[in-house]
């Protein structure tokens, strides 16, 4: 109060206010607040019971012990001795609840016979179960005797590592196992592969061309989309491309960046799991420099180069297969023969007459061949184009239609008496 109206003498007429006394009144009100809040501390700290907390039972506590004892050995004895007694416990307050339950059982029965028998006014059962229910009264009594009695054996207890704290809350997750990804089609591979190297052409190459483990690393572990099947397929890919190419250090190169993806996708799934948590571990083991693993790595590595060795030169051969066999169907005569291997299979003596392009040295030896030789063989030369009847004609520019057609289709007479007559040889 006297706090209150200095602070009000204080704010309207300062002038008025005496110092002194102000500030002896509010260290007197501190005081008091202080003396007042220890007050209520204390009270409140009397009211919690800490005394359980002073009597712990430790089974390997080391600052009791003998020096003519095993320590470990000791520290298992009394770690045994306290799960007996533990165990002893728990059995007698077990019996103890057993035997309480089947009193309250009796005790209600007792009750319900005693008030059927009021109900009939049968005195002298009235009369005995009367005596009978004290009787499992005076049997309460020592049964809330003897509970008393556990309650304060649990009480008095030392507390222990099994007992020192209890589970207030518990919640138990456990993971599914994730269902296992849908079988696709080739078509449906083909698709996936062709969207997912369309969207990520770029990162791929760029983890393509790094060698560091470090580097790696970190940028799979920055870019984990890219660690699955589709970038590994494409790797192959690249380097069958640039083996095709000839580019052979580079091929090299980017092989080792394909065998990291695969070693981390079997490790995948060894551990059945995901292919992007195993990143770090596929490192960590490369790293640590394992001889069986780093070997099993270098291995690989030299067994996939040969194998894309081998691919790009099947590669080549198919090409050049493919290149003949355009070339070939480009030659093909009117019959559908090729010039070329009808060339090689004419006797020496036509191959001579069709090189030097001579008519009148062909007309010759053709009536100097038998007549169905000299027929087959002029006609294969019409069929592949090697000959063409009147072509003297087409030439000097009276071309006859569907002569050539005609000649293709006649019989061996008109392919031999064609022959005689003025053709071109090409």
């Amino acid at each position: 109060l006297e706090i209150s109206i200095h602070i009000r003498q204080l704010s309207e007429r300062p002038e008025e206010v005496n110092f002194p006394i102000f500030i002896f009144f509010i260290i007197v009100a501190h005081s008091q607040l202080f003396l007042f809040s220890s007050q209520i501390l204390e009270t409140t700290m009397s009211t919690i019971n800490y005394s359980k907390w002073d009597h712990i039972e430790i089974s390997d506590d080391e600052d009791d012990t003998h020096p003519n004892i095993d320590t470990p050995s000791l520290f298992r004895w009394r770690h045994q001795a306290r799960v007996e007694r533990m165990e002893e416990q728990k059995k007698k307050k077990e019996s103890f609840v057993s035997e309480k339950q089947s009193h309250q059982q009796k005790v209600a029965e007792m009750k319900k016979k005693l008030k059927e028998a009021e109900e009939k006014a049968a005195s002298d059962e009235f009369a005995k179960l009367k005596i009978q229910l004290s009787e499992l009264e005076k049997q309460e009594k020592e049964i809330k005797k003897k509970e008393e009695e556990l309650k304060k054996e649990e009480r008095l207890t030392p507390l222990n590592i099994d007992t020192i704290c209890k589970e207030g809350k518990s919640k138990t997750l456990i993971n599914k196992p994730a269902p296992p990804p849908k079988e696709l089609t080739e078509e449906e591979k083909m698709e996936k592969q062709q969207e997912f190297t369309k969207k990520y052409k770029s990162e791929i190459r760029k983890f393509g061309m790094l060698r560091k483990w470090d580097d790696s690393k970190s940028y799979l572990t920055e870019h984990n989309y890219l660690v699955c099947e589709e970038t590994a397929n494409y790797l192959v890919i690249w380097c069958i491309d640039l083996e095709v190419e000839e580019k052979h250090d580079l091929m090299k190169h980017v092989s080792h960046q394909c065998i990291v993806m695969q070693f981390i996708l079997e490790l995948a799934k060894s551990f059945k799991t995901d292919p992007r948590s195993c990143v770090g571990d596929f490192f960590s083991r490369i790293k640590r420099g394992e001889k069986q693993y780093s070997d099993a790595f270098n291995d690989e590595l030299d067994a996939f180069r040969a194998r894309i060795q081998a691919r790009a030169k099947a590669r080549i051969e198919e090409a050049m297969k493919e290149y003949e066999e355009e070339e070939r169907q480009k030659r093909l005569g009117p019959g559908g023969l090729d010039p070329v291997e009808v060339m090689e299979s004419l006797p020496e003596s036509l191959q001579k007459c069709f090189e030097s392009q001579d008519i009148a040295l062909l007309q010759q030896t053709v009536s100097e061949m038998p007549q169905e030789e000299a027929a087959y063989h002029i006609q294969r030369c019409i069929d592949s184009g090697l000959w063409v009847p009147g072509g003297a004609e087409e030439k000097s520019g009276e071309p006859k239609e569907g002569e050539g057609d005609a000649a293709a289709a006649s019989s061996e007479e008109k392919a031999e008496e064609a022959a005689k007559t003025d053709g071109t040889a090409v």
